[in-house]
């Protein structure tokens, strides 16, 4: 596995991935990111995810074109995949989105598998709200959740709009 991290608008990213293709985007978060002993430094092999998510942060990519290979339960993939089927700039509930799997009374374990999803951003997990449009959690931080929908062009409520204030 090769890791490498890079700073965004957000804060610094630590991306990682093997041959497979991209395995984990985290966010900088309050503990420091526990790296396994057997991960190298990438040189190049992570080029590409870097491109394009400076081309998104610059507002010129809708949509990344990269070869995934996200760790998790059957469920916890058919989740992630269906969160790749929502347009950027569009936002979805989690209710919404456990209909769209066909298991309408999986609301609470869609939102759990949302909140594991291990590729954040490029698996648009920050497009996922509440019913009443609320943004709820996300694992990033709610004010990094709002800057990505707003980045995106989604219309963010006033009381949502003050969290990009802080």
């Amino acid at each position: 596995m090769h890791y490498r991290y890079h700073d965004s608008p957000i804060g610094p990213l630590l991306l990682a991935g093997d041959d497979s293709g991209l395995k984990l985007l985290h966010m900088d978060a309050a503990q420091p990111w526990e790296l396994d002993a057997a991960w190298q430094p990438a040189q190049k092999q992570l080029d590409e995810a870097f491109r394009q998510l400076d081309r998104y942060f610059q507002g010129r990519l809708k949509r990344f074109e990269l070869r995934l290979a996200p760790r998790g339960t059957a469920f916890q993939q058919t989740v992630w995949q269906a969160l790749q089927g929502i347009p950027y700039g569009q936002t979805t509930s989690y209710s919404e989105l456990a209909e769209r799997i066909g298991n309408p009374k999986s609301v609470r374990a869609v939102g759990t598998a949302n909140g594991a999803n291990p590729i954040a951003i490029v698996i648009p997990c920050h497009r996922v709200i509440g019913r009443d449009g609320s943004l709820t959690g996300y694992a990033g931080g709610l004010e990094r959740k709002a800057l990505l929908l707003k980045l995106e062009g989604v219309k963010l409520l006033p009381e949502q709009d003050q969290l990009l204030l802080i």
